[in-house]
């Protein structure tokens, strides 16, 4: 088994090489719906901050339920086993933010520094930005590497990757 030390690593690196995820969300209807989101790193927070259109069906899930789930994964290597892939699953409480908010300015410039070609989208009026506090995570770095995540040794993962 990979040492704590070296599975916050791979945590980290995950971070750092991973810009999308795929959240799961409830409708209204209490049904699950999970889509693939871009998300940023907001240490000061040790959040993650995504960007997201009024449109979007996960927008509206997280509006009437703040409780979501956000699964960041290494991309698939064709002809090499998946069922190793590193990932880690994080739960999270949704805190979503209009324009006028005190938090905007710092959550934009947190994903724009990740995502600067998406500076013409903060200024489209019916997209917002959505801290995603973690509660849990569950990290699978490999076969017989797995471990619940505390709050704490995730920020440092985060604050690392950046």
């Amino acid at each position: 088994m990979a040492s704590e030390n070296g599975l916050t690593r791979a945590l980290s690196d995950l971070f750092a090489s991973q810009r999308t995820g795929a959240l799961g969300t409830l409708s209204s209807d209490g049904d699950a719906f999970v889509s693939r989101v871009p998300f940023a790193i907001e240490t000061e927070t040790a959040s993650l901050v995504i960007h997201v259109s009024a449109l979007a069906s996960h927008t509206g899930n997280l509006l009437r339920h703040p409780r979501a789930s956000l699964m960041i994964s290494r991309a698939e290597t064709a002809g090499e086993p998946v069922h190793a892939l590193p990932r880690v699953t994080i739960d999270v409480q949704a805190e979503a933010f209009d324009s006028n908010s005190a938090d905007i300015q710092h959550l934009r410039s947190s994903y724009l520094a990740r995502f600067p070609e998406a500076e013409p989208m903060t200024q489209l009026g019916d997209f917002r930005f959505i801290r995603l506090r973690p509660l849990r995570a569950r990290q699978v770095a490999g076969f017989g590497a797995a471990r619940n995540i505390s709050v704490e040794t995730l920020a440092q993962a985060m604050g690392a990757a950046i």
